[in-house]
Protein backbone atom coordinates (compact mmCIF):
# COMPACT_ATOMS: atom_id res chain seq x y z
CA UNK A 1 0.00 0.00 0.00
CA UNK A 2 1.21 3.50 -0.81
CA UNK A 3 2.15 5.95 1.95
CA UNK A 4 0.21 8.65 0.07
CA UNK A 5 -2.69 10.33 1.77
CA UNK A 6 -3.94 12.54 4.55
CA UNK A 7 -3.47 11.46 8.16
CA UNK A 8 -5.21 12.88 11.21
CA UNK A 9 -2.33 13.05 13.72
CA UNK A 10 -1.63 13.79 17.36
CA UNK A 11 1.73 14.67 18.87
CA UNK A 12 2.42 14.69 22.60
CA UNK A 13 4.40 17.90 23.17
CA UNK A 14 5.55 19.88 26.21
CA UNK A 15 2.63 22.25 25.40
CA UNK A 16 0.12 19.38 25.53
CA UNK A 17 -1.30 17.19 22.80
CA UNK A 18 -1.24 18.91 19.41
CA UNK A 19 -3.52 17.81 16.55
CA UNK A 20 -2.98 18.26 12.85
CA UNK A 21 -3.54 16.82 9.40
CA UNK A 22 -0.41 15.46 7.71
CA UNK A 23 -0.54 15.30 3.90
CA UNK A 24 1.97 13.08 2.09
CA UNK A 25 2.46 13.32 -1.69
CA UNK A 26 4.96 10.66 -2.90
CA UNK A 27 7.27 11.26 -5.86
CA UNK A 28 9.17 7.97 -6.29
CA UNK A 29 11.30 7.42 -3.19
CA UNK A 30 10.80 11.02 -1.99
CA UNK A 31 7.73 13.01 -0.96
CA UNK A 32 6.43 16.48 -0.31
CA UNK A 33 3.53 17.64 1.81
CA UNK A 34 2.32 19.70 4.72
CA UNK A 35 1.05 19.41 8.23
CA UNK A 36 -1.66 21.82 9.32
CA UNK A 37 -3.04 22.25 12.82
CA UNK A 38 -3.84 24.67 15.60
CA UNK A 39 -0.38 26.30 15.42
CA UNK A 40 -0.58 26.85 11.65
CA UNK A 41 0.89 24.94 8.71
CA UNK A 42 4.40 23.67 7.99
CA UNK A 43 5.93 22.40 4.77
CA UNK A 44 7.54 18.94 4.88
CA UNK A 45 11.15 19.13 3.67
CA UNK A 46 13.62 16.47 2.46
CA UNK A 47 10.98 13.71 2.61
CA UNK A 48 12.27 10.19 1.94
CA UNK A 49 10.46 6.86 1.61
CA UNK A 50 12.01 3.47 2.38
CA UNK A 51 9.34 0.77 2.16
CA UNK A 52 6.74 1.76 4.75
CA UNK A 53 9.09 4.12 6.63
CA UNK A 54 9.10 7.84 5.92
CA UNK A 55 11.41 10.57 7.20
CA UNK A 56 11.29 14.34 6.82
CA UNK A 57 12.22 17.68 8.36
CA UNK A 58 10.06 20.68 9.28
CA UNK A 59 10.72 24.12 10.71
CA UNK A 60 8.26 25.29 13.34
CA UNK A 61 8.03 29.07 13.64
CA UNK A 62 5.33 29.49 16.31
CA UNK A 63 5.45 29.84 19.26
CA UNK A 64 9.23 29.73 18.63
CA UNK A 65 11.50 28.73 15.76
CA UNK A 66 12.79 25.17 16.04
CA UNK A 67 13.92 22.56 13.52
CA UNK A 68 12.11 19.22 13.71
CA UNK A 69 13.41 15.81 12.54
CA UNK A 70 10.60 13.34 11.92
CA UNK A 71 10.35 9.62 11.21
CA UNK A 72 7.30 7.36 10.97
CA UNK A 73 6.17 3.93 9.86
CA UNK A 74 2.90 3.37 8.04
CA UNK A 75 1.08 0.04 8.33
CA UNK A 76 -2.28 -0.04 6.62
CA UNK A 77 -3.98 3.18 7.69
CA UNK A 78 -1.96 3.63 10.90
CA UNK A 79 1.03 5.97 11.24
CA UNK A 80 3.38 5.81 14.25
CA UNK A 81 6.58 7.72 14.70
CA UNK A 82 8.62 10.33 16.47
CA UNK A 83 9.46 14.01 16.15
CA UNK A 84 12.82 15.15 17.50
CA UNK A 85 12.53 18.78 18.61
CA UNK A 86 16.00 19.94 19.65
CA UNK A 87 16.30 20.58 23.40
CA UNK A 88 12.63 19.52 23.86
CA UNK A 89 13.64 15.93 23.09
CA UNK A 90 11.69 13.33 21.15
CA UNK A 91 7.90 13.34 21.00
CA UNK A 92 5.47 10.57 20.02
CA UNK A 93 3.52 10.95 16.76
CA UNK A 94 0.41 8.88 15.94
CA UNK A 95 -2.03 9.15 13.09
CA UNK A 96 -4.80 7.51 11.08
CA UNK A 97 -5.32 7.84 7.33
CA UNK A 98 -8.43 9.89 6.54
CA UNK A 99 -8.07 10.08 2.78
Amino acid sequence: MSVAGRYECTTKTPMGTQKGVLTIVPEGDTFTGTIAGDLGAMELENGTISGTTIAWKMTMTSPMKIDLDCKASIEGDDLTGTIKAGFFGTMELKGTRIG
